[in-house]
């Protein structure tokens, strides 16, 4: 496989390198691993922290800034970053209002996290934890006890992030967080596997003419294999998928946010395409989208591919993702 890389052993260095000379108004500690809001603690508001393995950009490192994340903590590829990254990121944006940190539900992330929140209570930071785990395909997999965490990790960061801009204390952005990801499902397809710049080569095996349905942000497997479907036959598993659970949550005939995320190596020309079986569907089902996004967010290094993601938004969730936002990957209203 040929990559834009200078090494595997340095891509991860190299990336923030990038990250700090593209976007100066982030302080990236290249050695240490840690992107840091410069204002973060000039704001005297609560902190939102979050972090995993890279190769899922811009999650999470270009979503630090204005009204969305305080700091992230990227790991090496696709492995999880270490409870003292999560601690350092902790100490330097807590304004004295606390930190929450939001951690995807895989277990490397789940365990260091759990364990930055212990040490960073011992040097006297108050640390609340919301755990994203809005995926509906497996509930056990490869990395992880439980369902995955998945796109619904933008709509935590985004809208708990905008709590957080507006001043809300510590329990009351923690709220807010574990009520979207209650309200959302997600679910991925993978058309090709993914390449790890250590591996030089795919990750896993799909053979030609076939798809992984419900495959997880790593390449993990998912539900079912099956041979290459049009984009609006692909579209009626995922958004059914997803539906299935989202209709339990009221109110029934309420709006949802809509995320088709590109797993990074489909384009925009395929997604937008996707996006409107997607909204087809929905308009079938009588569910109203107050907001869509679409593009790459949540990615899997160059995996072709896509994930849906619905949250039932309620008005509150809503005024808070039209909040303005000011990142590296995310911007608006500002």
């Amino acid at each position: 496989m040929k990559m834009l890389i200078n090494s595997p052993e340095t891509v991860v260095a190299d990336a923030l390198s990038g990250l700090a000379a593209a976007h100066p108004d982030l302080d990236v500690d290249v050695e240490r691993r840690v992107v840091v809001r410069r204002d973060a603690r000039e704001s005297g508001r609560v902190g939102l922290v979050s972090g995993g393995g890279s190769g899922h950009e811009p999650l999470h490192a270009g979503f630090v800034g204005y009204g969305m994340l305080s700091a992230a903590c990227p790991g090496e590829v696709f492995t999880s970053p270490v409870p003292e990254q999560m601690l350092r990121a902790a100490s330097a944006v807590d304004a004295g209002q606390g930190v929450l940190f939001v951690v995807k539900n895989y277990t490397g992330d789940v365990l260091n996290f759990q364990m930055a929140a212990e040490l960073a209570e011992e040097d006297g930071v108050r640390v609340e934890s919301v755990l994203v785990n809005d995926d509906v395909a497996v509930t056990d997999s490869t990395y992880t006890a439980g369902r995955r965490g998945t796109g619904a990790t933008l709509f935590v960061e985004k809208i708990a992030g905008a709590a957080a801009e507006a001043g809300a204390p510590l329990e009351q952005v923690a709220e807010i967080a574990r009520r979207v990801n209650e309200c959302s499902r997600s679910f991925g397809v993978a058309l090709s596997a993914c390449s790890t710049p250590a591996s030089g080569g795919p990750t896993f095996d799909l053979p030609d003419g076939e798809m992984e349905l419900g495959v997880g942000i790593h390449g993990e497997p998912g539900r079912e294999r099956r041979a290459m479907m049009p984009s609006r036959e692909i579209a009626e598993v995922a958004v059914g998928a997803v539906f299935e659970e989202l209709r339990e949550l009221p109110p029934a005939d309420g709006p949802v946010l809509a995320l088709v995320n590109g797993m990074g190596a489909t384009p925009l020309l395929e997604l937008y395409g996707f996006h409107a079986e997607v909204a087809r569907l929905l308009e079938a089902r009588g569910v109203p989208v107050a907001r869509a996004l679409v593009g790459n967010y949540v990615t899997s290094l160059d995996m072709a591919g896509c994930s849906v993601t619905l949250c039932r938004a309620d008005e509150e969730m809503l005024r808070l993702w039209d909040a303005p936002v000011q990142t590296a990957a995310l911007r608006w209203g500002r």
